[in-house]
């Protein structure tokens, strides 16, 4: 079992007009489960910490009406933990629910960026989808470099945000944004499902995509797991021997 830190915006409004909004429910939901149903520990945190928003929950998806109402989590983002007073040391990965509050107060968040290098740094697996990305940009790793500099990746594209009718509204187009990170984002139709993993990083381009990110997190995870598998066997057989000599 791994423990996976999920982290949510803290925005309930956006635009001049103060439009409601808050965390993805689906983008939540659907890798909550694959997470859960893995047998991983998942934990919450904000960026101001508290109960964040969240947007509409699809009452005909079976998924999101299992997370709004498991006790376990409804506990959990009662009051989630600001992510300035996160441990990084206690996690093996993080994902980073997309929403549009997110191009807001993702971006630029010091307290997130350090969670994410910090765990990336230890050889933990990131993930992020939809507008998630936002939280990636300035990240720096320990030598320096930009996390997405040479990363292949997936983010809500320009054409979805003119089709949402958001195009007026985000400060910046995210898929811009991070190619000039050094980042190359690939984008598939409006709405399509597009998972993209490079090296231990994992994005999703929209809701759609949201349970193929955690899967893919999740086959990265079970190598982690596999591999600490064999060194320990291995740990014990060197013991074994050493005691046998």
């Amino acid at each position: 079992m791994k423990k996976i830190l999920m982290v949510l915006t803290s925005v309930s409004e956006i635009g001049e007009d103060k439009e409601p909004t808050g965390y993805n429910v689906a983008e939540a939901a659907h890798p909550w489960k694959v997470f859960r149903d893995s047998g991983h520990f998942v934990d919450f945190a904000s960026i101001k910490g508290g109960q964040p928003p969240r947007d509409t929950v699809d009452q005909d998806d079976p998924i999101q009406v299992q997370f709004t109402q498991d006790e376990t989590t409804r506990a959990g983002l009662y009051n989630t933990a600001r992510i300035e007073v996160v441990d990084p040391a206690q996690y093996d990965a993080v994902y980073l629910v997309g929403g549009h509050g997110t191009m807001w107060d993702f971006a630029g968040n010091a307290g997130l960026q350090k969670v994410i290098s910090d765990i990336y740094n230890k050889g933990g697996v990131v993930g992020a989808v939809c507008h998630g990305p936002a939280g990636l940009l300035d990240v720096e790793l320990h030598h320096g470099l930009k996390l997405l500099s040479g990363k292949t990746v997936a983010a809500f594209t320009n054409d979805e945000e003119v089709a949402v009718g958001k195009d007026k509204i985000i400060p910046f187009f995210l898929a811009d944004k991070l190619t000039e990170q050094g980042a190359t984002h690939i984008a598939a139709d409006n709405f399509e499902e597009n998972v993209q993993v490079s090296e231990r990083l994992v994005t999703g381009q929209n809701p759609a995509s949201a349970a193929g990110v955690a899967k893919e997190m999740e086959k990265l995870l079970a190598e982690v797991i596999h591999q600490e598998k064999a060194e320990e066997a291995a740990a014990a057989e060197a013991e074994a021997e050493a005691k046998a000599e």
